[in-house]
């Protein structure tokens, strides 16, 4: 819809863009925050339930958006690459807040279980391209494996948190917010606010990540990478903004279990885009490139599975060792996959 517009229009909608899902993103975490608080629902389940499905509002649209309009690879290298960006702002949260390895603030079992269901869904989306797909119904058979397996895993996430046999010891305390800054007492018009400003990411996320497909075009990167790096970037801004606004109120536990859901929800998506696209099983146009994003996705999150469990606050310059490697090993795979496009 934007290809008509010039260059600079489209940086232009990008960046208001940015703006408003910055500051939406901001608002949502504190939304989330008066939820937890005044509900008594665990960090796992807000930071999963509540911010991962808001912010994965933006990649909803893009997918959705590329897969009607034929471009399978679009939309599914936009979700690989979005898995992993999103672990990658873990580390850029860590970077600003520098008050130790990130990984010892979350000591809940539930977000480690987050993590491994994450990388069990990317293996299966690997298997997927790997063996190739046929469709059955319209749909890829690993697209209907890989829904089956996250409903599953929705439910293991429901049941485990705060009945998995571990004792959780160590986690740091919630920052209250000034009383100026804290959101309207009426459970009722807060739940309209967080309505509201998922509104506000969802129509932004769409303007953004269209304003960034018009940029791929005419800077002549191509979709793969573009869709892989910068519409990935694009659409990560909602969870840039939730978890640095949670990590400034300490809540530690729900800012990696944002991301850790957002990445669930954002893999169950290549179903939609299976059902979305007109062609053939969609993994089954997929690509070596395809297969690098995704194992760049297990690798940064198995970095910080280490991190978890192993729970050593070994720090450079403030930032926890673990978020130095992933941030390496992201700027790696992404040069890697620049000369793969």
């Amino acid at each position: 819809m934007l290809e008509g517009l010039p260059l600079a229009a489209n940086a232009a909608v990008f960046i208001v863009s940015a703006i408003v899902v910055w500051l939406s993103g901001t608002r949502l975490s504190r939304y989330a925050d008066a939820i937890a608080r005044r509900t008594g629902i665990g960090q796992v389940a807000v930071g999963m339930l509540l911010l991962g499905g808001v912010t994965s509002l933006p990649e909803i649209a893009v997918a959705g958006s590329a897969a009607l309009a034929g471009n399978g690879a679009l939309a599914v290298n936009n979700l690989l690459g979005g898995f992993t960006m999103q672990v990658a702002i873990l580390s850029l949260a860590d970077a600003v807040y520098r008050r130790g390895a990130l990984t010892l603030a979350v000591p809940d079992p539930a977000v480690l279980l987050q993590g491994v269901l994450g990388m069990l869904l990317m293996a299966l989306v690997v298997m997927g391209i790997a063996v190739g797909d046929i469709a059955v119904l319209g749909i890829g058979i690993w697209s209907w494996i890989i829904a089956v397996v996250f409903f599953y895993c929705l439910r293991l996430l429901r049941r485990a948190e705060g009945s998995l046999d571990w004792e959780v010891v160590g986690e740091p305390p919630s920052e209250e917010l000034p009383e100026a800054h804290k959101p309207d007492a009426s459970t009722r018009r807060l739940i309209v606010q967080t309505g509201t400003v998922a509104a506000a990411i969802l129509v932004a996320g769409w303007a953004l990540s269209t304003s960034a497909e018009a940029l791929a075009e005419q800077t002549g990167l191509g979709q793969s990478f573009f869709g892989a790096i910068f519409v990935a970037i694009a659409t990560s801004l909602p969870e840039v903004s939730t978890v640095l606004s949670a990590m400034r109120l300490k809540r530690y536990v729900m800012a990696v279990s944002d991301i850790f859901g957002t990445n669930l929800f954002d893999i169950a998506f290549i179903f939609i885009v299976d059902l979305a696209y007109a062609g053939p099983a969609v993994l089954s146009e997929m690509q070596d490139f395809s297969i690098v994003a995704a194992v760049l996705g297990i690798l940064v999150t198995g970095i910080y599975m280490v991190g978890i469990l192993e729970r050593r606050d070994r720090r450079i310059a403030g930032v926890g060792v673990d978020s130095i490697a992933v941030a390496v090993t992201y700027l790696a795979g992404v040069v890697l996959l620049f000369f793969l496009r």
